[in-house]
């Protein structure tokens, strides 16, 4: 085990990468996590080692830094990484109230209920606003998830899943439109988005069937 001094030099990702389960990089695996949320930055690794080590020590959990571990995750969705995170929590832990709420909106969130997620935040801003770029986090997700699901979205559904409305949903839109192909329907005003295997499912279906008809042409000689 290195001294203090030679760990000193090292950066927190070498620190986890040469020696995760040392305790004594646990300090500087929480000032890490408030460095990420400041910087906005995000270490799924980093984190995931400071929750095992909460497990071996866990009188020297701090709840407040376990709190914006989850959160950071929940801003990755649609990564697994609250599960994963969740899964090093203890259940005694779980059941705290900020934790409760963290888990009801990550549900909401993999389920896609939208309004309901916002209205539950909107009831814990003491959580949420702790964390730089949240709000955006989410609804970078939640347009992910309505590309998913879309070929053209009316506008109110764009709102409610994005908790705007107004000019800043039009500003919104407009950096959509420049920078991921949205398109704005000149008749009703929704929003068509671009293609993909799972709003268009022919085009997943069409480059199956190629492949598998080629293959097949190619086996049939050789099984004659």
């Amino acid at each position: 085990m290195e001294s203090p001094k030679e760990q000193s030099s090292y950066t927190v990702e070498q620190l986890v990468a040469v020696n995760p389960f040392n305790p004594e990089i646990l300090p500087d695996l929480e000032n890490y996590v408030n460095e990420q949320v400041t910087s906005q930055t995000y270490s799924l690794d980093a984190n995931l080692c400071l929750l095992r080590l909460y497990q071996f020590e866990p009188e020297r959990m701090n709840t407040h830094i376990v709190a914006r571990i989850l959160v950071k995750a929940l801003m990755a969705m649609p990564a697994p990484d609250f599960s994963l995170c969740l899964f090093l929590i203890p259940e005694r832990v779980q059941m705290e109230e900020q934790f409760k709420t963290l888990i009801v909106l990550s549900h909401y969130l993999e389920t896609g209920r939208f309004q309901q997620f916002w209205d539950e935040a909107a009831k814990n801003p003491h959580i949420l606003e702790a964390v730089p770029g949240f709000e955006q986090a989410i609804q970078a997700y939640a347009s992910h998830l309505l590309s998913l699901s879309y070929q053209k979205v009316p506008r109110s559904v764009l709102a409610e899943a994005v908790n705007m409305d107004g000019a800043s949903l039009d500003k919104f839109i407009e950096h959509q439109v420049a920078n991921s192909g949205w398109i704005v329907a000149k008749e009703d005003g929704s929003i068509v988005l671009p293609q993909n295997e799972f709003n268009h499912p022919e085009l997943k279906k069409n480059t199956g069937e190629n492949v598998s008809l080629e293959h097949i042409a190619r086996i049939f000689p050789i099984l004659g």
